[in-house]
């Protein structure tokens, strides 16, 4: 596992030197674009618009534009007199509840391993915030740009979970969300029933992507396939869902229970 950020900790007048680790992975395949006919691959060209031309890098500004259509320019020392100031330190500002934090907050989590001469210390931090039952808020700047986080505590480790900024945040209102439906005690209390019904200890190792396990066996069947004409797969004709009597929620409510209960 390799680090991708090396600094510390400020904790009061503490400072825990430390290393992150990105605490999770994707599991995507690598496809490339390429044209059907021929499997030529594909290539993108910066063009302008105006004149059709091939732009090269070295003529490429980046510009904000106004509303008469015409750009302000941005250059590099624009864009570093904007950028926050480079530190190696995650500052710990206050410590709240982790149940304040709505869930929409949270958005990536990393793994911190401290510096060997930094257990003790760590293990402080570690032990602190279990006995506190409270999780540390902070900033860090990773990747020149500033963000919040929560230091907590999963088992034995100090997780930094990066969380969004309020102003990142869309406002529910901006939906059409319903607020004046009447529901009868009949249906709260049968979809009730179907909570109870469906609930289990949460173990998310039960839980599996399967996508790209499904795409590796395609991809290797179609590679074997090559060149030989392609069979087609007979399907079973899946007879149709019969529509009930009635679409009232409560026929679909009850039915709902019954093919749990098989």
């Amino acid at each position: 596992m390799k680090a991708i950020w090396r600094g510390g900790i400020s904790f009061g007048l503490v400072n825990i030197p430390i290393r992150l680790f990105s605490g999770a992975t994707t599991h995507n395949i690598d496809l490339d674009m390429i044209r059907k006919k021929d499997q030529c691959k594909i290539q993108y060209v910066r063009v302008c618009k105006k004149d059709g031309k091939e732009v090269p890098w070295d003529e490429i500004a980046k510009g904000y534009k106004k509303e008469d259509g015409d750009y302000v320019v941005l250059d590099k020392a624009d864009f570093a007199k904007a950028m926050p100031e480079k530190t190696q330190t995650i500052d710990i500002f206050e410590f709240v509840l982790e149940d304040e934090i709505p869930s929409q907050y949270l958005e990536k989590p990393y793994i911190v391993e401290p510096a060997k001469e930094a257990k003790k210390t760590y293990a402080l931090l570690r032990e602190a915030l279990k006995k506190s039952g409270k999780v540390g808020l902070a900033k860090f700047v990773l990747r020149n740009t500033e963000h919040l986080g929560i230091l907590k505590v999963e088992e034995d480790a100090i997780l930094l979970i990066q969380i969004r900024f309020d102003q990142d945040l869309r406002d529910p209102k901006e939906a059409k969300i319903p607020n004046d439906v009447k529901i009868s005690k009949k249906e709260l209390d049968m979809a009730m029933t179907i909570i109870d019904q469906l609930t289990e200890k949460f173990e998310p190792e039960k839980y599996k992507d399967t996508y790209k396990e499904e795409l590796e066996k395609m991809i290797k069947k179609k590679a074997k396939t090559k060149g030989k004409p392609a069979k087609k797969e007979e399907t079973e004709e899946k007879p149709k869902a019969k529509k009930g009597a009635s679409d009232d929620l409560l026929e679909q409510l009850k039915a709902s229970l019954e093919a749990i209960k098989n």
